[in-house]
């Protein structure tokens, strides 16, 4: 009786269970009711490591391949290993030569402290201005690399202009090496990261901006980004062991700090990412435990971030921190709600409104009670983007007539056609898409879901990992489709997304499940297709592409700038050293970098007062009178006008975006909507009557130096009113 009373009693317990200490009983009973794997064979494991250490070395090869062609191709455009110090730094141009002006200035500084002193309190870059560069700018790569070229003795051995491009195109290696290891991960074979790759380099137009300005931030912060995709993918997969789960999460939190350091438009692309990763929550796909932690790793990113950034207001205010608080006090209401019945159902609906007002709610409060300069004009440009308001405001408008912030062209989506790319990405996406709603309503009707989906099942939309890269894509393509420069945040993963699908066997399984193929076995079919297409598709490739490839390098351009070069020659050796020099702020951002000289204004777009300095700056160009240029130049303490004859002769291809044509809106000299009045201008425009030299021009301005595209003329201290 003993005996048999022991189950019976043991079976009454698994009946009523309650508190925490059942719950841990029933896991490990489960543990126990686990069959352990028998060893596999040698072979086997020798496969496994064969097939890592395979994709590994293409992985790395990939990236370090990667990184010599742009170096290639960067001295080959330039033939910069041919050129002297102030020629090199030519090619940098408009904020690029900014940043690259700073990390010069560190390398000269006497100690790294005093170099980040001068930085945090900069007196000699504008004009009437103390600035902190390192803030405003996000000058975090500029300081790591200078430590690092100190630090290595690489002054020894390489030049410091080679060492910070080298840095730049080394990490662009590492892009492309994470893009391979994600598509790796969601597709179970290298071949889907060779792919990719294939894709990124052919399409590098739309995939990256790194031939056209090597030290824009993106550059330096998309990388970053890319290891936190690829630890993500990893960190989701369902089938992922305690060691690599811990890996994924280090990289990824490493990852995340890293990319929010370099970078201050970073949290808006996080803000995207805790989007889907909501929306990967909503539908109880099995991985909610690991989605907050991500949100704690938002969290802690955020706040480290603030206090490393002195004090950054724009943090606490982003509508990161906001969505991640809501979600998290979300997470504790719904913590006692039993799943599969009709009330959690209506709680998933109720919690998806509290996170949206919630977000909302904080965001209005921290906004409030926070003291922050969050890009206000960035606001004010989406509102006149979207049609919800009119202006004449030069910034405004000049903004809008950029290439990168219009909708994308037809030359865009038929490069992308060309390559083949589009096709299979809508393909890859229609199908994983569909999946994720078929479960979606498999969840809603309460129909059980495998632990493990099997190749036989083909129901890709199952898989976490999958679920959150489609509502990511869709979510950067629906901005790509807005805003043309977003392309090169929304194709790399386009890139990615079409490698995995065509290499995957799932997703060809499951189109196969929904088409219900029978003459053939499926699984046979889905697994030849899966190594198949994407064959055809590099072969196709590699014929028509790789020859376009070794072409470029082979071919030799000239960068040719003379008139540039001896405008720079004559500031510094004619110029004042307390000279401050006033005009266009792409040529002021390459005279602070090749004389150091003190400007009025910088090519930034993230400060108020600096764009106001711009527009009016800008109105050089405009039908102004010789007397208010020169109260609004004196204003500035401007000892000299650089007047380009590129802009004051532009001819546009859009008319109306050209400079002159955005001032005369502005001022009003002309009519640019109905019911607006004509305002006439009795003067000339400026830069056209200041070249003439007759009075009252001559009174305030003097030539001193003059070449085919430049005019350089002194701001006269003492006024003569001669006739």
């Amino acid at each position: 009786m003993a005996e048999e009373e022991g189950p019976t009693i043991e079976l009454r317990q698994r009946k009523k269970p309650k508190s925490s200490e059942n719950k841990e009983s029933a896991k490990e009973e489960k543990i126990n009711d686990t069959p352990v794997p028998e060893r596999a064979p040698k072979y086997i494991l020798f496969q496994r490591f064969a097939k890592i250490f395979i994709g590994c070395l293409a992985a790395v090869t990939s990236g370090m391949m990667y990184a010599l062609y742009l170096s290639a191709y960067h001295e080959r455009k330039f033939w910069f290993s041919n050129r002297q110090e102030l020629e090199r730094e030519i090619t940098f141009q408009g904020d690029s030569a900014i940043y690259y002006s700073y990390y010069k200035d560190m390398l000269k500084a006497p100690s790294f402290e005093r170099g980040v002193y001068e930085l945090t309190h900069n007196n000699k870059t504008v004009s009437l201005k103390t600035i902190n560069a390192v803030q405003q700018m996000s000058l975090y790569p500029e300081l790591m690399a200078s430590v690092l070229y100190q630090a290595t003795g690489s002054s020894e051995i390489i030049e410091p202009v080679y060492f910070y491009i080298g840095i730049v195109f080394g990490l662009q290696g590492i892009y492309v090496t994470a893009l391979f290891v994600t598509s790796w991960l969601m597709s179970g074979t290298w071949l889907a990261g060779m792919l990719t790759v294939a894709w990124f380099i052919i399409n590098r137009v739309d995939t990256t901006r790194i031939e056209h300005s090597i030290p824009l931030r993106e550059n330096w912060a998309l990388p970053y980004f890319a290891c936190q995709v690829a630890a993500l993918t990893g960190y989701l997969k369902s089938n992922l062991n305690s060691y690599g789960e811990r890996f994924c999460y280090l990289l990824m939190s490493a990852s995340t700090y890293t990319f929010m350091m370099v970078w201050e438009y970073s949290h808006y692309l996080l803000f995207l990412q805790a989007i889907s990763l909501f929306l990967l929550d909503s539908f109880s796909l099995e991985q909610s435990d690991k989605v907050h932690e991500v949100y704690k790793i938002y969290i802690f990113s955020l706040f480290l971030g603030y206090l490393l950034q002195f004090e950054n207001s724009a943090l606490l205010v982003s509508p990161l921190l906001s969505l991640v608080v809501a979600l998290m006090l979300a997470k504790c209401l719904q913590l006692n709600v039993k799943k599969g019945t009709f009330v959690a159902k209506i709680m998933k609906v109720i919690n998806f409104y509290l996170v949206c007002t919630l977000t909302v709610t904080l965001n209005i409060i921290m906004k409030m009670f926070v003291p922050h300069k969050e890009n206000g004009h960035m606001l004010k440009f989406l509102e006149v983007k979207f049609g919800l308001n009119m202006t004449k405001n030069f910034t405004m408008n000049w903004l809008l007539c950029q290439e990168s912030l219009q909708a994308p062209s037809q030359d865009f989506f038929l490069r992308l056609t060309q390559s083949s790319l589009l096709p299979f990405y809508i393909l890859v996406l229609i199908i994983c898409f569909l999946s994720m709603i078929q479960v979606i309503f498999r969840r809603i009707n309460d129909k059980s879901l495998k632990e493990t989906v099997t190749l036989e099942d083909g129901r890709i939309g199952e898989r976490p990992e999958i679920i959150y890269h489609v509502i990511h894509t869709i979510l950067l393509g629906s901005l790509a489709m807005i805003i043309e420069g977003l392309k090169y945040l929304w194709t790399p993963y386009v890139c990615m997304l079409a490698a995995f699908g065509v290499c995957s066997p799932e997703l060809w399984m499951t189109l196969f499940k929904w088409l219900r193929l029978r003459t053939v076995h499926p699984v046979l079919l889905a697994l030849i297709l899966s190594m198949a297409v994407p064959t055809i598709i590099g072969l196709s490739l590699w014929k028509e592409f790789f020859p376009r490839l070794m072409t470029e390098l082979m071919e030799l351009q000239e960068f040719y700038d003379p008139d540039t070069v001896e405008l720079m020659t004559w500031i510094k050796r004619q110029a004042p050293v307390a000279a401050v020099f006033a005009g266009s702020p792409q040529l002021m951002g390459v005279i602070k970098l090749c004389t150091g000289w003190m400007v009025t204004s910088l090519p930034l777009y993230n400060d108020d007062d600096l764009l106001k300095r711009n527009e009016n700056i800008y109105q050089i160009y405009s039908k102004r009178s010789a007397e208010d240029i020169y109260k609004i130049l004196t204003s500035y303490k401007a000892s000299y006008l650089i007047v380009e004859d590129a802009i004051c002769n532009e001819v546009g291809t859009m008319r109306g975006c050209r400079v002159k044509d955005l001032l005369d809106i502005a001022n009003g000299h002309v009519v640019c909507e109905e019911g607006d009045k004509l305002t006439y201008s009795k003067h000339g425009r400026f830069c056209h009557e200041v070249k003439i030299n007759y009075s009252p021009y001559v009174n305030y301005f003097t030539r001193v130096y003059w070449n085919r595209s430049y005019f350089v003329y002194k701001i006269n201290t003492v006024i003569s009113f001669q006739s």
